[in-house]
């Protein structure tokens, strides 16, 4: 688990192939104008989320960890109170790993609280049991999903770029 501001994203770009394309669509000078929706980045391999939505109560929400993704969120209004806990620790499976999701669901409770605001981003490995969207108010978010595993496959839309 990673937690920083973009201007230090040039330090994390060495960890995964994804992370120069995932970092340089989080730093879109539009960013906080796109509307909400999914935007494919490379195919497969790197695509974001930008979610607009009310935070949840931590009573609410579950645990979650990822085997193909690697989750780098990003913070673009409000304050995301994530909590973290290594997914060796959990104990409590609610439920099955959902390969169409790609997650996994844990009722334990949190070892750590990651206050999160505006400009600030978390990455999440898949050793990781992150529980985002945690705040009294509406959060502005961009999710990027990397793949752990580059060598998935490129949409058609890709093909014939260097």
């Amino acid at each position: 688990m990673i937690l920083d501001v973009l201007e230090n994203a040039h330090r994390y770009l060495p960890l995964n192939k994804g992370f120069a394309e995932a970092f340089k669509f989080l730093m879109r000078s539009d960013l906080k104008q796109l509307p909400v929706d999914k935007y494919e980045i490379d195919g497969d391999r790197v695509y974001a989320m930008v979610a607009k939505a009310p935070g949840r109560k931590k009573e609410d929400a579950l645990l979650e960890t990822h085997e193909k993704y690697i989750d780098i969120q990003l913070v673009l209004a409000g304050t995301d109170d994530m909590g973290w806990k290594p997914k060796s620790s959990c104990k409590q499976p609610s439920g099955k790993y959902n390969q169409e999701t790609d997650a996994q669901l844990f009722s334990d409770e949190p070892d750590a609280w990651l206050s999160t605001e505006c400009g600030a981003f978390a990455i999440f490995f898949p050793e990781d049991a992150h529980m985002p969207q945690i705040s009294s108010g509406q959060l502005h978010r961009v999710i990027v999903k990397v793949a752990v595993d580059q060598k998935l496959t490129r949409r058609s839309t890709e093909i014939g770029r260097p």
